[in-house]
């Protein structure tokens, strides 16, 4: 095969960077397929840590990348970052970075707006980021959205922009916020345009036609299966499709030619944010865990909340999302505990067990773990480049999780440097 589709299989944070910089490295084309800049990947790489949201993680490598028509894009926060990792040293260039022309654009209110309805929601706060991903996706879907090529038609904006404000302005009043100006607005747009039109093309054809020529492409996306519009902890989601299939839609490429999907999959178990999360742990090792696998968003840096990896959780991603193989992560993290457990059921209120997440929100909110306990290991992980460097208490751990999840673990990370990775078996020749 010569694609590979990233995606998280549990809620995020586990660890997508640093696999798909990794992975990056052998691509022709990296391509980032959903999600806008609430995502956060930290790639650690010669003595430099890039911190990147909308950037695709192959421009640490100047490797050809493509932010895709399915993320929705703030351009001012794009530039933001394009600045920040060019004073680090990297060249991002047009020859570097490709735009859709028909993604969809964060407009400057969308965060404001997007705050005070989390505000309005008190106790029922869904835990957004505030950067108005999902004001972009519903403006998306209802039709009205600004896309990346309107920016540089002024006629389009007059036509697009009254009725968009209509709408929004509506609700800015009913929450007691300031309305829009039109003229404001469009002049905004107009200028940040100009600056994008270098990057802006029909990505989909460019990535249609790599593949055609059997380049080797990555396909990238942000959060993971537990947070999907519709597979995910709903409401407690994000906006867009985080399962592999979103890899075509957001890219333009037909389906058949998505080929390999790797499903990072952390060695416990994070969240940020509102939900459920049975095996949360809120002891002392759970704040352990968060210590010593610095837990903090890369966006936001709000603490994660940390548990024991749940199985039933990642079997099921894996079966919806047609997940290949692990990269199991942060492996590291469970060095030195006695005893390291693994969710393998659920129990609800009735006592009646569960061998997958229900989609009642009820049942989810009662759903209690049924552990199966493995014995620690005292030796460091850390830093390990073969399975000859590990604890055999951590190779049965590892085993065991591929057991009840039902997939291999194709590529195991020891720490956050790039090079601190086992190859088990080569996404690109499965």
């Amino acid at each position: 095969m010569t694609s590979v589709v990233v995606v998280g299989s549990q809620w995020g944070d586990e660890g997508k960077g640093k696999i798909v910089d990794w992975l990056a490295d052998r691509a022709e084309l990296v391509v980032r397929f959903q999600g806008g800049h609430n995502a956060g990947h930290t790639i650690q790489t010669g003595g430099q840590t890039y911190k990147l949201s909308l950037l695709p993680s192959g421009v640490t490598r100047g490797t050809l990348s493509v932010i895709g028509n399915g993320v929705v894009i703030d351009p001012w926060a794009l530039f933001e970052e394009i600045d920040r990792v060019s004073a680090q040293g990297l060249s991002i260039t047009p020859e570097v970075l490709r735009i859709a022309d028909n993604a969809t654009v964060i407009l400057p209110f969308y965060a404001d707006l997007d705050k005070a309805r989390e505000l309005a929601r008190g106790k029922s706060a869904i835990g957004t980021t505030g950067r108005g991903i999902g004001i972009a996706y519903e403006d998306k879907v209802a039709r009205r959205s600004i896309r990346v090529i309107d920016l540089m038609e002024p006629e389009t904006l007059e036509l697009k922009l009254p009725p968009l404000l209509d709408h929004h302005n509506a609700l800015m009043r009913g929450l007691g916020q300031e309305e829009i100006s039109g003229t404001n607005l469009k002049r905004q747009l107009l200028e940040v345009g100009a600056r994008l039109a270098p990057y802006v093309e029909a990505t989909w054809d460019r990535v249609e036609h790599s593949a055609r020529q059997g380049k080797r492409m990555l396909f990238e996306g942000a959060q993971g299966a537990l947070l999907d519009v519709d597979h995910g902890t709903y409401p407690f989601v994000t906006s867009s499709n985080t399962v592999a299939g979103a890899a075509a839609v957001g890219s333009g490429l037909g389906p058949g030619s998505v080929g390999y999907i790797l499903g990072i999959t952390k060695a416990y178990t994070t969240r940020v944010g509102s939900g459920p999360f049975p095996t949360e742990l809120t002891d002392d090792i759970g704040r352990g865990l968060g210590e010593r696998g610095r837990e903090f968003g890369t966006v936001t840096s709000r603490a994660r909340r940390c548990g024991w990896f749940d199985a039933v959780l990642v079997r099921q991603t894996s079966r919806i999302g047609g997940i290949d193989g692990m990269a199991l992560t942060k492996l590291d993290v469970l060095d030195g505990l006695d005893e390291v457990k693994i969710c393998v059921a659920y129990e609800d209120a009735s006592g009646k067990r569960h061998d997958r997440l229900p989609a009642s929100m009820k049942l989810q909110a009662e759903c209690r773990p049924i552990y199966e306990t493995l014995k620690g290991w005292s030796a460091s992980t850390q830093g390990a480049r073969s399975w000859l460097d590990l604890p055999a208490e951590a190779i049965k751990y590892v085993r065991r999780i591929e057991e009840l999840v039902g997939i291999p673990v194709a590529l195991l990370s020891t720490s956050p440097d790039r090079d601190d990775t086992i190859m088990v078996r080569d996404p690109y020749e499965n």
